[in-house]
């Protein structure tokens, strides 16, 4: 085959040894393993973790530890189990007055609201801060502030 100027077109472009000059009867830096011939594993893998030896075969003891979600508080009742009566219940509601009852009489005072109407955010519950007792003991569970 022979290009239209008339040059013969290489067959095949010359090899990695021949444009680096390597000598391939050179031997290699690195062993190379013959065909069917499993690597040494030399920088291969690395070595088997020797450590602390296997345990034997002693008996283990299970504990099962019950752990119970923290409670948390609101304006309604909660159904739980009393830390102090080990019943469970659903917890009383009493309601008292505290930072938001008495702010919003002062904000109340504010806007000119004097004679009397400030002392509307007392009769109103979802103002007050809310204490949770057990009805069966009577203990106070938790609170539940409003600010």
């Amino acid at each position: 085959m022979s290009a239209p100027s008339g040059v013969p077109v290489p067959s095949a472009p010359p090899s990695y040894e021949e444009t680096t000059g390597i000598n391939a009867s050179y031997p290699h830096p690195y062993p190379v393993p013959e065909p069917g011939q499993k690597p040494d594993g030399k920088g291969m893998n690395p070595p088997p973790y020797i450590g602390q030896p296997a345990p034997a075969n002693n008996p283990v003891t299970v504990q099962t530890v019950y752990v119970q979600q923290p409670v948390v508080f609101y304006d309604r009742p909660v159904q739980m189990c009393c830390p102090s009566c080990n019943q469970m219940i659903v917890t009383r509601l009493s309601y008292d007055s505290g930072a938001l009852t008495w702010l919003s009489c002062g904000g109340l005072c504010l806007l000119g609201c004097i004679a009397g109407c400030c002392l509307i955010p007392f009769c109103i519950d979802a103002l007050k801060d809310v204490d949770h007792t057990c009805p069966n003991c009577g203990a106070l569970i938790g609170s539940y502030k409003r600010l």
